[in-house]
């Protein structure tokens, strides 16, 4: 699940991490009053406007803007509400920004210089460790900074059966180029980080950039987090964080009616009963010619009831020339899925693409003979080749 900068930022104050202050508003006037408040609090009396969306690369698109007065708060503020915010991680269309974070001013002027540094945490699959990735050259794309100057970027492996160890913090620090205080507060900030990742179940948590202030403190000035679908049990105050205006409407229906959905830039539509056949049926489609349009993944219960919503999910995406329906029968039995899919079928109407089904498992052969005599549109086979055929023929 992913959150905003400023739910991130909450959950690394929680943990004592120092973070860049600010407050959340949806209107323009609430962005005033969000920026008064600020002063009060801080000092401040300049203000950054940040655009909330899940997506990076705001300031790129036009939303982050800085305020050097009240009344330029409420101008930022109302540019950048509304608007649909097209950077290099969102779509075409963009994104519609629905809220702002009102945040401090923290690049001010002092004795020695500002520096921004990028710091994330994310687990390392193949190596089962958990990775402190680092670098200076923080403000930037990674991915730029890895490709020109790979030698700039530094990684910390941390076993989880032992946790982050002091010399480790200090080495990251060191290899930061930092002395004095802000040392000192840099392995404050990586100790309180690493305990905010593990302590929240997150599976990542990419701070670009940490900044080291002109006094020497270390802040987060921003904050991408994911959190791990799977834990959100044990955080329910993390779980009412999410905030579906910022998924597909698609993936939400699917999730609200119980299918595992994640829509893909194809044009078949898969509906398969089982995660590992349905990555073997999305190569199916790959081998025939043609692109899957979907995940999707109707669980061991694939009734009449939960048939249907597939179909009318998958229908919604206008790119799905074609559906495959590849369901193994084990728990369930394949003559009530192929019940199941006659009765979607007549309840929605007029399908207007072509439906291949391959039922295997229990009663499959009764299942064929369901769906050849139903007087439908629906192409029946039997084996994983013949799948392929049909969808390649559909397609032609």
């Amino acid at each position: 699940m992913n959150l905003h900068e400023y739910q991130g930022k909450s959950i690394l104050k929680s943990f004592g991490v120092a973070i860049q202050e600010g407050i959340v508003a949806h209107t323009p006037e609430e962005a005033v009053e969000a920026a008064r408040k600020l002063n009060e609090d801080t000092g401040t009396d300049w203000w950054v406007i940040k655009a909330q969306i899940h997506a990076g690369g705001r300031g790129k698109g036009g939303g982050v803007k800085l305020a050097k007065s009240l009344d330029d708060v409420k101008e930022k503020a109302s540019n950048i509400i509304g608007m649909n915010l097209i950077t290099p991680q969102t779509s075409a269309e963009g994104k519609k920004v629905h809220k702002v974070l009102v945040a401090q001013d923290v690049y001010y002027p002092g004795e020695s210089e500002t520096s921004e540094i990028y710091m994330s945490v994310l687990l390392d699959r193949a190596k089962g460790r958990n990775t402190i990735i680092y670098s200076t050259e923080g403000g930037m794309d990674i991915e730029e900074v890895a490709e020109k100057t790979p030698h700039l970027i530094h990684n910390e492996e941390v076993d989880p059966a032992v946790g982050l160890l002091p010399f480790q913090a200090r080495k990251i620090a060191f290899n930061l180029g930092l002395s004095g205080q802000a040392f000192k507060e840099m392995t404050k900030f990586v100790t309180k980080l690493y305990k905010a990742y593990e302590g929240c179940d997150a599976s990542l948590f990419e701070i670009n950039p940490v900044l080291k202030t002109s006094d020497n403190k270390i802040i987060a000035v921003d904050a991408k987090v994911t959190l791990d679908d799977n834990s959100l049990f044990r955080h329910p105050d993390y779980a009412a964080m999410r905030d579906i205006t910022e998924e597909d409407p698609i993936e939400v229906e699917a999730g609200e009616a119980g299918l595992n959905y994640v829509k893909l830039d194809g044009n078949v539509g898969c509906m398969v009963n089982g995660a590992g056949l349905a990555m073997a049926t999305m190569d199916i489609i790959k081998l025939s010619g043609g692109d899957p349009a979907n995940f999707l993944d109707v669980g061991g219960t694939a009734n009449a009831e939960r048939v249907e919503k597939a179909f009318r999910i998958i229908l919604k995406d206008p790119n799905v020339k074609a559906i495959l329906v590849n369901i193994f029968g084990g728990i369930v039995r394949c003559d009530r899925v192929a019940q199941g899919i006659v009765d979607a079928y007549k309840n929605i109407g007029d399908i207007p693409v072509p439906i291949i089904v391959r039922l295997q498992g229990t009663n499959a052969v009764e299942a064929k003979e369901l769906i050849e005599n139903s007087g439908l549109k629906v192409h029946s086979v039997v084996l994983l080749k013949e799948a392929a055929d049909k969808v390649g023929e559909v397609l032609a």
